[in-house]
């Protein structure tokens, strides 16, 4: 039996929107007419192998608290969705950086705005937040932990494997139809509700020439990051975070299914500890996915944070 695709309570509108040297796309709700300075662009930003679309059930939420009166738009980081990859054969973590900066200076030049962003994009909007505290009012990361720490003399592995996987052509796996991408989906994530999985499915993925469904991802995201992921350098700008900050997690998620030991919870904590102003939220019969398993909640606490 097929599952009916979810309804969206508000709608959005999709946009291009040019940075530094690729195509945006925006998913949009309301515009910045909207904005105040009590209530600024909402601007939310996703994980890796994630799109923007993916925050429809959480702006839905927040619709039935609030009504239509916020302005919220969710980016395609580059590579990712609807956005361009800038024909390259690697991505950098500091080209989402600047590619924030640019997109808000289109988005609200000359005011601050309300920031969010889960997993990759967590780490993103804490990294934008330390070295432009003034451009952000709230913040809000969704389990953005960050990555364990690189020692020096694993450099050169790194490097050296990354050198290898660019002798390669990366792919991923294609699906013959928008149900099995749907059943993916589900597959990551098995507390994802059919109906939202049918609904995020056509947004996760396109059917191309050759008949099969192919997700909205550039390839070249898989390949190892080669530059060192220096904790300290990263921490030393959450200590320069202006905002206050809303940290959410989901009490089902494990950070050693990620990273093993390599990155103990003790150590998370010690960074986050390091970060001016912080509320915490524990979210039960959540993972990772927190904005699909339990978007009412997430939003409820938003609002409040937020306002």
């Amino acid at each position: 039996m097929v599952t009916a695709p979810y309804t969206e309570a508000r709608p959005a509108r999709t946009r291009r929107l040019p940075v530094r040297n690729v195509q945006y796309q925006l998913r949009e709700w309301g515009d910045a007419s909207l904005a105040t300075p009590e209530r600024p662009t909402l601007v939310l930003t996703h994980g890796w192998m994630d799109v923007g679309a993916s925050f429809q059930f959480v702006v839905d939420a927040l619709f039935r608290l609030e009504g239509a009166t916020r302005h919220v738009v969710a980016l395609d980081w580059r590579g990712f969705g609807g956005s361009t990859g800038g024909d390259v054969d690697a991505f950098w973590f500091h080209d989402y950086v600047g590619d924030l900066d640019t997109a808000l200076d289109a988005l609200s030049p000359g005011a601050p705005v309300d920031l969010a962003g889960h997993s990759m994009g967590g780490n993103v909007v804490m990294n934008y937040a330390g070295v432009r505290p003034a451009r952000v009012r709230r913040l809000v990361n969704l389990e953005g932990f960050g990555l364990p720490d690189t020692k020096p003399d694993q450099a050169p592995d790194r490097l050296a494997k990354w050198l290898d996987e660019l002798k390669e052509t990366p792919s991923l796996r294609a699906y013959a139809s928008v149900d099995e991408v749907a059943a993916r989906l589900r597959a990551n994530n098995p507390r994802l509700a059919a109906d939202k999985a049918a609904w995020l499915a056509p947004h996760w993925s396109e059917r191309r020439a050759d008949g099969l469904w192919h997700i909205l991802a550039d390839p070249a995201h898989k390949l190892t990051n080669p530059v060192p992921y220096r904790a300290a350098e990263i921490v030393a700008g959450w200590r320069r975070i202006a905002a206050p900050v809303l940290w959410v997690e989901g009490a089902d998620t494990d950070l050693a299914r990620f990273w093993g030991n390599r990155y103990p919870r003790e150590e998370f904590e010690a960074r986050l500890a390091q970060v001016p102003r912080v509320e915490r939220l524990l979210l039960q019969d959540c993972g990772h996915m927190l904005h699909h398993d339990q978007p009412a909640a997430v939003a409820a606490r938003l609002g409040m944070f937020l306002a």
